[in-house]
């Protein structure tokens, strides 16, 4: 169902390689000086903030709370994201929106990749797990639940933006990042600054990749369930 569009897809990523490298680059390069920032500013875990509000999360867990908390861990994290994400796409190539569909794809996709690189070159420790649910690994700059899930909420507003469902489409996914970096928070294994640098550069990539892409495929402006709409009607008869 993607071929077609696959067949577009590779010459477009052979032509715009170094812009979308330089993009990437773009959006690393906040991340490296608010990291710096972190660590040269703010030695003692960060900002001022992020202990307080960890402190406050745990302060006021619940056994529901926490059950919410965890069950938004596993549907945003690389259990069943990635499959709601194939989904989608093979919806919206179902009807006619293949650019839609690998521009979801990447949008997410692009976004883990660089959530990796952040840690890599980041490297900041997790939160004290004395204070938190679970006990993860990895480093904790930037969150990668955050970075995900706001790339799949941007890139889904969007591609519906132009239609009925753009405000709910916008509204539910820009809730349903905010829902699942919080959690982030909540269960304590991440800083709230993690979960912030995470969403900021997500949008920033999200943004970048549409404006790059819109140039090879201009009907990425339009929304794929009104494009068979988008033609102006013939006339009457003379």
């Amino acid at each position: 169902m993607l071929s077609r569009t696959r067949d577009d897809l590779l010459p477009f990523v052979r032509t715009h390689w170094r812009a979308l490298l330089t993009l990437l680059a773009l959006v690393l390069v906040p991340l490296g000086l608010f990291a710096h920032l972190v660590h040269e500013v703010f030695r003692e875990g960060g900002f001022g903030w992020d202990q307080a509000v960890l402190n406050l999360y745990a302060n006021h867990r619940t056994p529901a709370l926490t059950r919410v908390a965890e069950t938004l861990g596993v549907v945003g994290g690389t259990a069943v994201l990635p499959f709601v994400v194939l989904a989608i796409a093979w919806g919206l190539a179902r009807v006619g929106g293949r650019p839609h569909a690998w521009f979801l794809v990447l949008s997410v996709s692009g976004a883990t990749l660089l959530n990796v690189a952040a840690k890599v070159v980041f490297r900041r420790p997790r939160p004290d797990e004395l204070l938190s649910v679970l006990a993860e690994p990895g480093f904790s700059f930037p969150s990668g639940h955050a970075m995900a899930n706001a790339a799949f909420g941007a890139a889904i507003a969007l591609i519906f933006w132009r239609s009925r469902a753009g405000w709910p489409a916008t509204i539910l996914g820009t809730l349903w990042a905010v829902a699942v970096g919080v959690s982030r928070n909540y269960l304590g294994v991440h800083y709230p600054s993690d979960v912030l640098a995470g969403w900021t550069a997500s949008v920033a990539w999200v943004t970048g990749l549409h404006l790059l892409m819109v140039r090879r495929w201009p009907h990425l402006r339009q929304s794929p369930l009104g494009r068979q709409d988008t033609r102006t009607p013939a006339g009457p008869a003379r």
